[in-house]
């Protein structure tokens, strides 16, 4: 792979009006990420679950807030990664025109990579798989295809977001947020379809990274592109990943790692002394200590903590990224950067992960949370799926009036119009899940103002 044509300004939809003209052209990723900060879908994210229960009276990371902050450790680690190229070689910008935006493009597809994600996170992933592997959905096996049975029993997030990013829902244009290729490239951290995905210690085949409905239009960002497609069995299409990706995947896994300790130090899960106990072995600058007492406040001490932790690991990533950049650009690194830094930070790392395993995402009202989310999730596709797929009823007929017209689908297949039923239920928010639930149900009656 190259950098000259990994960096693409084409934009999906309107290639037609794409003009390869660099100059003008660098703005472009700038355009990505405000296209994205201005979305519905980016919008709803603010009340979707990151790991605590929504709303509280104490402030916690939602999914919103999250990708804002990934977003802003992804410019950095785009931003050093350039730096160090341009040190190396000051012509660097004559070779790859681009280069110098990928700062731009890693921020982009930060604030994107969460997009696809169901309400309550991936209890409601876990819901909607299993209401196809395990459920009433069962009955639809023999009206899809092998691969498309793969998509709805194990309903992706990343996929979703592929979806989002690219599928021309009614009367939203041709290509719904018209993301450049590169950006939307960056958020594939599975670059594989669903039956070549779930493949043990293959890090771009842990899950996957498109529906069967995508897989074209991901094969044309790929080949543009230039990603390295990986020879597999007839029916597998898998490519390694865009060289971006990795800072994406980067960022993500600093961001929940070292900040959801800090929400648990708020919600009085942790304290202040387990906190300090797992950040300090991050935090590598001199007088650690002296510096912490010039805090009185525990969470700001915390916030402190927090804010050198990711420093340092910022750096180990940057750091990596360029040290394997000839083994990433070949599509031979196997491994995140997260889990390719050095020791004790690896192995500090390992605690803060067993730590949040225990006692944060297994917490009380966590559980509570995702086991209300499946309930909720399934619930509504019990009722939506075959409303949409038999309309046999004027209960039916009623039901499907519920599904905004931008979702509903033209096609006669069984798939697609399961999709259909998928794109409404995966883009809701928490809150709004679980009042339409209550109403269709009928445990609560809707106001009439």
């Amino acid at each position: 792979m190259n950098w000259d044509q990994l960096l693409s300004a084409k934009r999906w939809g309107y290639e037609d009006k794409y003009i390869a003209n660099h100059i003008d052209a660098r703005s472009e990723f700038q355009r990505d990420y405000d296209r994205i900060i201005f979305s519905s879908p980016f919008r709803r994210l603010q009340n979707k679950t990151q790991v605590f229960p929504l709303p509280g009276s104490i402030f916690v990371h939602n999914r919103l807030t999250h990708s804002l902050e990934v977003a802003s450790v992804g410019r950095s680690l785009g931003r050093m990664h350039f730096n160090r190229m341009l040190k190396e070689d000051p012509d660097v910008e004559k070779k790859y025109p681009l280069i110098s935006e990928i700062g731009n493009m890693v921020a982009a597809a930060c604030l994107a990579h969460d997009l696809g994600n169901p309400a309550f996170g991936h209890s409601g992933e876990s819901a909607i798989s299993h209401y196809f592997a395990e459920g009433a959905g069962k009955d639809y096996k023999d009206a899809v295809t092998a691969q498309q049975w793969e998509d709805l029993t194990h309903f992706e997030g990343n996929a979703n977001a592929l979806r989002l990013l690219t599928h021309p829902f009614a009367g939203k244009g041709r290509g719904s947020l018209a993301l450049t290729y590169s950006t939307i490239a960056s958020i594939a951290k599975y670059p594989c379809s669903s039956v070549a995905g779930h493949k043990k210690g293959i890090i771009y085949r842990k899950k996957y990274g498109f529906f069967a409905s995508e897989q074209l239009d991901f094969e044309k960002i790929a080949q543009d592109l230039g990603l390295i497609r990986v020879e597999g069995d007839e029916d597998e299409l898998i490519y390694k990943r865009h060289p971006l990706v990795y800072l994406v995947e980067a960022a993500d896994d600093i961001c929940y790692n070292v900040v959801d300790l800090e929400d648990a130090h708020r919600l009085k899960i942790l304290s202040y002394e387990e906190v300090k106990a797992l950040l300090m072995p991050l935090c590598t600058i001199p007088r650690m200590e002296e510096r912490l007492e010039e805090f009185d406040d525990t969470d700001a001490k915390v916030g402190y903590l927090r804010a050198i932790a990711i420093n340092t690991l910022v750096n180990q990533c940057s750091n990596l990224f360029y040290d394997k950049q000839e083994e990433i650009m070949n599509g031979d690194f196997n491994s995140a950067l997260m889990d390719a830094i050095e020791e004790p930070l690896r192995s500090a790392m390992k605690a803060i992960e067993k730590v949040s395993v225990k006692k944060i995402y297994n917490y009380s009202s966590v559980v509570q949370k995702e086991v209300a989310g499946y309930k909720v999730m399934g619930g509504l596709l019990e009722e939506f799926v075959p409303a949409y797929l038999k309309n046999n009823s004027k209960y039916h007929e009623k039901l499907i009036e519920l599904i905004p017209k931008q979702f509903l689908t033209k096609a006669n297949d069984d798939y697609s119009k399961i999709q259909t039923v998928l794109d409404f239920v995966s883009g809701m928010t928490d809150l709004y899940a679980v009042e339409l639930f209550r109403k269709i149900k009928g445990i609560s009656f809707p106001s009439m103002s």
